[in-house]
């Protein structure tokens, strides 16, 4: 892109001749350069976050490679993109939930929270002296007056509700499944988690075993908290796939 540019890219501020900012457009391409595939589905009465666990090196202690990460007790993350920023964006998000807990008396909503990581992604592509961060963060939780919520941010500050989506290398494969699946939200858990691994199985023509999956929910059932499947849990919702199949 950068050959035929004309020099637009070397400055996130300067839009090109067709209304592009390339920067932006390589923070899209650094998302998908990692190779990994993210899944989200939301139910009647849950959302649900799943991903690949690709550990690049034998010795690293696979317990410390994560893509998942809790920003509340009430509030999944998953950040699909470079590790690095991946760990900024998290503790930006974090530190947002605080100060709006010490502030207001009450959890951050979900929705607010997007917007704030949407706001700041923006703000990002105003100035020359920033960058984009190369991350797809999807969160999850429950709201008290609306239900389930899953929403996705952008590196170019675009942010919206989804019933379902996907982001990373498999990105338009993964959505084009689950505009086959999803055609309502009257999904129970274990209905919607198996989605989001048929999602992952399907696009990336693979037999996943338990340990290459990290799968988060937040479910109305377990008075909205969330949390990550265990390994064990994992490998049941795999078994029901391959027994349904």
């Amino acid at each position: 892109m950068s050959r035929g540019s004309s020099g637009y890219d070397r400055h996130i501020t300067i839009f090109s001749p067709e209304g592009k900012l390339y920067q932006v457009e390589y923070a899209f391409k650094a998302v998908k350069s990692v190779g990994i595939t993210s899944i989200a589905v939301r139910g009647k009465d849950c959302a649900c976050v799943v991903t690949q666990r690709k550990v690049p090196d034998k010795l690293l202690d696979p317990t410390s490679v994560t893509h998942l990460f809790k920003v509340t007790k009430w509030i999944g993350l998953l950040v699909t993109g470079l590790p690095a920023d991946s760990r900024a964006i998290v503790q930006k998000a974090r530190a947002e939930a605080a100060e709006f807990r010490f502030k207001y008396g009450y959890e951050i909503p979900v929705d607010f929270l997007a917007k704030v990581m949407a706001d700041q992604a923006q703000v990002y592509t105003q100035h020359a002296y920033m960058r984009p961060l190369g991350v797809v963060p999807i969160l999850v939780g429950i709201d008290e007056e609306r239900g389930p919520q899953l929403f996705k941010v952008d590196p170019a500050g675009y942010y919206v509700g989804y019933r379902a989506t996907s982001a990373g290398a498999k990105e338009q494969e993964a959505e084009n499944f689950l505009e086959k699946k999803v055609k309502n939200n009257n999904m129970t858990l274990a209905q919607a988690v198996q989605t989001a691994i048929a999602a992952l199985q399907s696009v990336l023509s693979e037999d996943f075993k338990a340990s290459e999956i990290e799968a988060g929910v937040v479910w109305s059932g377990d008075g909205g908290a969330f949390r990550i499947l265990s390994n064990e849990e994992v490998e049941e919702h795999l078994v029901a796939i391959s027994e349904r199949d």
